[in-house]
């Protein structure tokens, strides 16, 4: 259960966040699949239900060696890791590549199903064998649910932390619905930054980079949600203001505010 979830938050994190070939829900029709809002919830979404995949196969860890359970080795702890990891990506393929259509590897490829087999080979196909030739020896591994928990955080936690790390040039901004546009505007202004965006809803907003105290100017006037925001935001701070399928309306003044 850890290793599939590690699976679902490395899938997300690098296809959805720092690649940005795809969202979730990208295959959907052009009126879903245009919506930045609702794709960002579906992926937020997706990475909660991997969050508690990986919290209930860290409990059951962790209840078995309090019963008394057999150690397992650390052979094995990684070989239950690697097959839970490659099953999410044949799971993914065949389900949501396939079956339903709910997203490509690359949905901007005239060559979607060979990216899609590439991808399920190496990290799909792949770990399922290693796993299968992994030599089982070793002794009890201590502190194994502490570890594989502690991965599974991590790379949780990843998706919000490499924004910090990446020059990003750009603050999104998610304000309140039925907030006005001109209220938005003086948001944005009183946070010291200027307008490059907004999407097709009116709600989701691109301006230049916003300092902490620009931050806190936000939130109090009405923002839900900053990309500069640190563990909340991680998948609003990799979106692109042009991302295919997905690409915002270019900036223009809001009513009353020209």
């Amino acid at each position: 259960m850890v290793g599939f979830a590690v699976g679902g938050f490395f899938d997300g994190i690098v296809l959805h966040q720092i690649l940005q070939w795809h969202h979730l829900l990208s295959g959907l029709d052009e009126l879903a699949g245009s919506d930045l809002p609702f794709q960002i919830l579906a992926d937020g979404l997706f990475h909660l239900l991997m969050y508690v995949i990986a919290l209930a196969g860290a409990v059951l860890l962790v209840a078995g060696r309090a019963a008394g359970g057999r150690g397992g080795t650390t052979s094995e702890i990684l070989r239950l890791t690697l097959i839970g990891f490659g099953t999410w990506h044949v799971i993914d393929a065949v389900l949501s590549h396939w079956l339903l259509g709910l997203h490509r590897i690359r949905m901007d490829s005239d060559t979607p199903l060979a990216w899609d087999i590439g991808w399920l080979v190496v990290f799909g196909i792949a770990p399922l064998v290693l796993a299968a030739v992994l030599p089982n020896r070793g002794g009890p591994s201590r502190g194994a649910a502490a570890a594989v928990a502690s991965v599974a955080v991590l790379a949780g936690l990843l998706a919000a932390a490499g924004p910090r790390f990446s020059g990003q040039q750009e603050t999104i901004i998610v304000f309140r619905p039925g907030m006005s546009e001109p209220a938005m505007m003086r948001a944005v202004l009183a946070a010291g930054s200027r307008l490059k965006w907004t999407d097709a809803g009116g709600t989701v907003w691109g301006v230049e980079t916003v300092s902490w105290s620009g931050l806190a100017t936000l939130h109090g006037r009405g923002a839900l949600l900053v990309s500069s925001t640190p563990v909340l935001a991680g998948c609003l701070a990799w979106t692109r203001s042009a991302a295919p399928g997905n690409a915002p309306q270019a900036a223009r003044p809001p009513r009353g505010e020209a």
